[in-house]
């Protein structure tokens, strides 16, 4: 394991400037999840980590030691790709031990680390198979074997989960937070979905234009967001940001709150509206109103509420859950 450092890292593409001037500090042992929307830089970062990709200016330090210039063979880390790259003629045992082989290591070794890795990973009853015979999730779950036998001081992660349908990357989320409770690894994790974000990292990092915008953990971020951008970007549905009237009655730039802080009402309220869609979950009921004066507001209600569209409704934002986007750049939580 080991601790990955950022110091002013810049990155340049001729005259294209995708990432300005970064610098991160990602913890010895952390699941750190690099979020942000497509083209925002994370990607990049992460290759520039691995050394796949040569860092303009800057530094970079893994274990304490500078990596900056060092060979991606040379840094310790394992990467694991959107696609799994496996061998299609070798079996997973094969294709697990791989590196292995290359690495010329004892033949009493590598079956022990390939075995270790596949019980860790529930594949034991698969070594013998070929990869056509596995499926999406199973694929996947070979490739982090294969970085798991490195023994790599930083795992690295990027966009593993966007080839799986919707059951599986729920399964492989869950697989992967207990994957890295049990290696108690440094892993540093890629992806634009925040909702992979929220639920395996402990330290999320939100990335705009190849520019930080803030670091916490999940909570730290949805409670406290220090910019529009990142409180409309956390959370789904997103938060509404209400500009006009509403924010200047309260001597705010922006104002903004979250639908499951909306509470609704068909008689009275702080605004009025009608329902110009919803959805209807069973477990929630999501309201997309057209509201007087201030424009589209997104409601979560729990459990089923019999509104359709056409619906007039009233609405009142919680005391304490509003966020004010001051024209100065501060945050006030009211």
């Amino acid at each position: 394991m080991a601790d990955v450092i950022l110091q002013n890292v810049q990155k340049r593409f001729g005259s294209v400037e995708v990432i300005p001037d970064l610098s991160l500090y990602i913890p010895d042992g952390s699941f750190t999840v690099l979020v942000g929307p497509s083209g925002c830089g994370k990607s990049t970062l992460l290759r520039m980590i691995a050394g796949l990709e040569t860092v303009s200016s800057g530094a970079i330090s893994i274990g304490g030691e500078d990596v900056t210039h060092a060979e991606p063979d040379k840094r310790g880390i394992a990467m694991v790709f959107q696609s799994y790259a496996l061998y299609p003629h070798m079996t997973v045992r094969q294709n697990i031990g791989f590196a292995l082989r290359l690495a010329k290591r004892p033949k009493q070794e590598i079956r022990d680390r390939v075995e270790e890795a596949a019980d860790i990973l529930q594949l034991g009853p698969l070594l013998d198979r070929k990869p056509r015979q596995l499926s999406g999730g199973q694929r996947q779950r070979v490739a982090i074997g294969r970085a798991i036998v490195r023994n790599p001081k930083v795992f690295l992660f990027d966009e593993p989960l966007s080839n799986l349908d919707a059951a599986l990357r729920t399964q492989m989320r869950v697989e992967l937070a207990e994957l890295h409770d049990r290696l108690d690894a440094t892993m540093i994790y890629v992806t634009h979905d925040q909702v992979e974000a929220m639920t395996m990292a402990d330290q999320i990092v939100i990335m705009r234009s190849g520019v930080v915008q803030q670091v916490g953990e999940p909570m730290d971020l949805y409670k406290r967001p220090e910019n529009p951008f990142v409180a409309g970007f956390i959370g789904s549905p997103r938060m509404n940001l209400i500009e006009g009237d509403v924010a200047d009655q309260r001597r705010a730039r922006m104002v903004g709150v979250r639908p499951e802080h909306i509470s609704m009402s068909f008689e009275e309220g702080e605004w009025h509206g009608k329902v110009r869609h919803a959805e209807h979950l069973g477990s929630d009921t999501v309201a997309y109103v057209d509201a007087d004066g201030i424009g589209p507001v997104t409601i979560r209600l729990t459990g089923e509420v019999p509104i359709t569209a056409g619906t007039s409704v009233w609405m009142t934002p919680e005391a304490g859950n509003l966020h004010l986007f001051r024209a100065d750049g501060t945050v006030e939580r009211v």
